[in-house]
């Protein structure tokens, strides 16, 4: 017995309704079990209440911790998420980027490892906001807000926290991709303050995965002269790299001490318990959201946003005071 109007205003607080009317209309939702149409409004307000998670890899233990924090953060805050996995194919994520352009997301969150910035400008070019984990755009003409971590900083502390334990001959497993190849650069930083050589035998190129942490320390081993400590670039390869070294009958951490970076869950439960320079991934989930938010509401700047998420090193049973001495 009310106006379709009248309705709306009930459904959306738009204006005053009166009690009793207001008690009608709800009332009638509840016995018709009454649910708006999200598409309906999406055409009438011009969004949709979802936005979309890129990322390279959604069984990688640290990018699925983060995927789990963004997607209860984007639900308390009424927003739906659409997670699109890479797997680090440029073509695949150009293909997801022009299907998210025609699906009207209204932000994306972006944690792929792609380093070819031109895939991002579908959605640049629609004014749809996007906020990156990890890759720092100063200097371009992208507007593209970014919550960054401590790579090189990390690195140096977890480098440094095995030179404190007496370790000098200690090797790195890194990963030559955007801003995680500070992670070497930070290994190698902590070497020279120490004056320390760094020896270019000791260097690894893993792919972020516990085989190539398994095979890094492999190679190590065989070296005429092995290091005593092993820096990995992540938790995976460390790990992986205290699988291999277990698997040769070399103890750890009596024998050879392992860091890792990250802090996944799998580093406190890892035998022995992973010591890794932590980065708090729930907040760094909750703080893209919160950008990106902030971004689609309008309440930010032109400008582009960074937030640095700071963490700190873990120290576990994985390292120990070297063993060895070295001359």
């Amino acid at each position: 017995g009310v106006s379709t109007t009248t309705v709306s205003h009930v459904l959306n607080a738009t204006r005053h309704v009166n009690e009793d009317t207001k008690a009608r209309v709800q009332s009638a939702m509840e016995q018709l079990n009454y649910q708006p149409s999200s598409l309906a409004r999406a055409m009438v307000r011009q969004e949709t209440k979802t936005i979309a998670l890129i990322v390279p890899d959604n069984l990688h233990p640290f990018f699925s911790e983060l995927a789990c924090s963004v997607e209860a953060y984007a639900f308390d805050a009424g927003y739906n998420i659409m997670l699109c996995q890479s797997e680090r194919n440029p073509d695949k994520e150009r293909a997801y980027l022009d299907m998210l352009v025609s699906k009207r997301v209204d932000g994306v969150l972006h944690m792929t490892t792609n380093q070819q910035d031109p895939y991002l400008e579908p959605l640049l070019a629609h004014d749809i906001p996007v906020v990156t984990f990890d890759r720092d755009y100063a200097g371009t003409d992208l507007r593209i807000d970014a919550v960054l971590i401590e790579n090189e900083r990390g690195a140096y502390l977890a480098t440094k926290h095995l030179i404190d334990l007496g370790h000098r001959r200690i090797a790195c497993i890194w990963v030559p991709s955007g801003k995680r190849q500070y992670r070497q650069t930070g290994c190698e930083a902590a070497l020279v303050a120490a004056g320390i050589c760094a020896d270019p035998v000791l260097f690894y190129e893993g792919d972020w995965s516990l085989a190539s942490g398994w095979e890094a320390a492999a190679y190590f081993m065989q070296l005429a002269d092995p290091p005593t400590a092993i820096f990995a670039s992540n938790d995976l390869m460390a790990i992986g790299a205290m699988a291999c070294l277990n698997d040769r009958g070399i103890t750890v951490p009596q024998q050879v001490s392992v860091v890792g970076f990250d802090d996944i869950t799998m580093a406190r439960y890892s035998s022995p318990l992973l010591t890794t320079y932590a980065t708090p991934i729930a907040e760094v989930g909750e703080r893209m959201c919160r950008l990106l938010f902030d971004r689609i509401d309008g309440l930010l700047p032109s400008e582009r946003q960074q937030v640095l998420v700071y963490g700190e090193l873990k120290v576990r049973k994985s390292t120990a005071p070297c063993a060895v001495v070295k001359n």
